[in-house]
């Protein structure tokens, strides 16, 4: 990976170790010369928890899924909503071909998945960033920080891996669009019973929604998304606010009850809003994950988005370095595909609840123009 005069030669570069560039990573390496970047040495505490069924099949195809098993994550089979009526509704996994999804310990996850990245041959440096980058005929020459240390690098391809913030890719020119406000408000605790339940809890409210479900260890997070021009989103980014708010559901009071929940450790506050990139590739680069697609919690699909674009721009990557110019349009247009139709479900599941169409957060969310 170095060469003379301490020149990083490297065919992609990724800046962000999440699940979506330790994906991409995984998954070139084994073919290509591979650096990743994050300024973290340890996963940063995330609210995504769940992995839908689905990812069954991309651990599969990555060859993952015996290691992601022995994991110890728990299994989620399935889920109780209070949405669109007064009374609670039930879903289970049993019908799923791919069997339940998952509550993830997402820490283990996440350093997991840099662990099989540097297995495959993927150099990867924390804390580590990218200062600057400049294009250079075919490539890219870069200014590197790496535990302090100043260092160039070439590469041919630049990947943005680092979020919703997309801080590379806006760089090179590309626009971030939000589709809403939504923020999230958080906090993570113990159930006393010491059960795993292997439910996902889901309350609509007049100002917003709330989920709760049950971690490995006997933890559970509890989260509620609102607007954040709303006067609700005053609890959202306060803990206690946020419980006695919590309390005076009845749905979801009587699920933390009945679980002995308690609040402790860690809370935070955070955007959740749908958002895309426009582009999502372009001359020599391409982004991952939430960097090119950041999905409304609602979905579910945040991580599984994360793995899927990290083996799809992997297998785009592997083409353009052999020289296929149509890799990463391709890439684009699949990813394109996936936003317009993320849309259409996403409103009409919103649609489903029109018993406070009258206030600001389901109005908005009626209309989508609005």
């Amino acid at each position: 990976m170095t060469g003379a005069d301490t020149m990083v030669e490297a065919d992609a570069v990724v800046v962000g170790a999440g699940p979506a560039g330790a994906a991409f990573a995984l998954n070139l390496a084994p073919l290509r010369r591979v650096l990743v970047l994050d300024r973290r040495d340890t996963p940063a505490v995330r609210i995504g928890e769940s992995l839908a069924p689905a990812a069954r099949r991309l651990l599969t195809d990555m060859g993952l899924w015996d290691d992601f098993r022995a994991q110890g994550h728990a299994p989620c089979h399935g889920g109780r909503s209070l949405w669109g009526g007064p009374e609670p509704a039930e879903a289970d996994g049993l019908r799923d071909i791919d069997g339940p999804g998952w509550h993830l310990d997402r820490a283990r996850f996440d350093r997991w998945l840099r662990g099989v990245a540097s297995s495959r041959g993927a150099a990867v440096r924390v804390p580590a960033h990218l200062r600057a980058a400049t294009r250079e005929g075919d490539g890219w020459r870069l200014d590197l920080d790496i535990g302090g240390r100043r260092m160039p690098a070439r590469c041919r391809l630049l990947v943005d891996a680092g979020g919703r913030g997309s801080s590379l890719a806006r760089r090179l020119g590309a626009r971030r669009t939000a589709g809403d406000r939504l923020v999230c408000g958080w906090l993570h605790g113990r159930d006393a019973d010491g059960r795993q339940s292997g439910l996902t809890h889901i309350e609509a409210e007049p100002d917003g929604w709330w989920y709760t479900a049950s971690l490995p260890g006997c933890r559970r997070v509890l989260a509620f998304h609102t607007d954040a021009d709303l006067p609700a989103a005053t609890d959202a980014c306060d803990g206690a606010a946020l419980s006695r708010r919590a309390a005076a559901r009845g749905f979801l009071s009587g699920v933390l009850a009945g679980s002995g929940f308690r609040a402790e450790g860690p809370a935070g506050f955070c955007t959740a809003h749908s958002t895309h990139l426009s582009p999502a590739a372009g001359d020599g680069w391409l982004a991952v994950g939430d960097a090119a697609l950041g999905f409304d919690p609602l979905s579910s699909q945040g991580i599984f988005n994360a793995l899927y674009t990290g083996l799809a721009a992997a297998e785009a990557a592997d083409r353009y370095l052999a020289g296929d110019a149509s890799a990463l349009p391709d890439y684009q247009a699949g990813l394109t595909e996936i936003h317009d139709a993320y849309r259409v479900h996403l409103w009409a599941w919103y649609g489903l609840e029109r018993r406070w169409h009258d206030r600001a957060f389901w109005s908005r969310r009626l209309d989508p123009a609005a």
